[in-house]
């Protein structure tokens, strides 16, 4: 691992293999950095993938009303428990705006949108839908983990582009964090908008799990041979 930083956002990065012919661009959860995600590697990636480049942020440092104003990393302040009123929209652009440069970034290192999968657990993971629901050029994929839209879009603003997008969307029916509905009705949003989402519910917490890994794995060989 090493760390780099481009004009908006620190990152860690690892590469599996020389001249890596993808990227997974991972954004962490609240109060967490790019380090939370990075040991996922050794567990996630296959003997017979192609060289990935794995970049994890790590968030600005804001505060974070719900945590009494405490300044932590965050992609965006929660003023509020309940989710129609939880994301603070003008971070959320931010977020949307730092996350694109860093895309922007991979395709100057000779990285095509095409073979970019963005990642995101929790907080991470409603910026990475907040992303994926702009964008004009597809990337390879989305993958939502414990997550949810920070708001329900307008379906004319939604590019065409952006539906080619693939979505591997999971949830823990037990989270007490983001309630286990969010992840259903966000995957429900984005089917009725024609993404193709891959939802899977396991039994567990606000966190990440042995069966969920395995099947992320499976998505992200599909995603290779595509």
């Amino acid at each position: 691992m090493n760390t780099s930083q481009n004009a908006l956002l620190e990152t860690l990065e690892h590469e599996t293999g020389p001249q890596p012919q993808w990227t997974v661009l991972w954004l962490h959860g609240l109060g967490a950095d790019g380090h939370n995600f990075a040991p996922i590697v050794p567990e996630l990636v296959g003997r017979d993938w192609p060289a990935v480049r794995f970049v994890f942020p790590h968030a600005p440092v804001r505060p974070v009303t719900i945590n009494n104003g405490v300044r932590m990393r965050a992609w965006y302040d929660i003023r509020d428990f309940n989710l129609a009123n939880r994301a603070d929209r003008e971070g959320v652009e931010q977020s949307i705006a730092q996350v694109e440069a860093l895309i922007a970034r991979e395709v100057e290192r000779g990285i095509d949108p095409s073979r970019i999968v963005l990642a995101g657990f929790s907080q991470g993971g409603a910026v990475t839908l907040a992303v994926g629901l702009q964008r004009t050029q597809p990337l390879a994929g989305l993958v939502v983990l414990s997550a949810y839209l920070t708001a329900v879009p307008n379906a004319d603003d939604v590019p065409e582009a952006a539906r080619r997008q693939p979505a591997f969307i999971a949830h823990g029916s037990h989270d007490p964090v983001v309630p286990f509905i969010a992840g259903q009705q966000s995957t429900g949003v984005l089917r009725e908008l024609g993404f193709d989402v891959e939802w899977h519910a396991y039994p567990m917490a606000h966190q990440v799990s042995a069966e969920q890994i395995a099947d992320l794995r499976a998505w992200f060989v599909k995603r290779f041979a595509g």
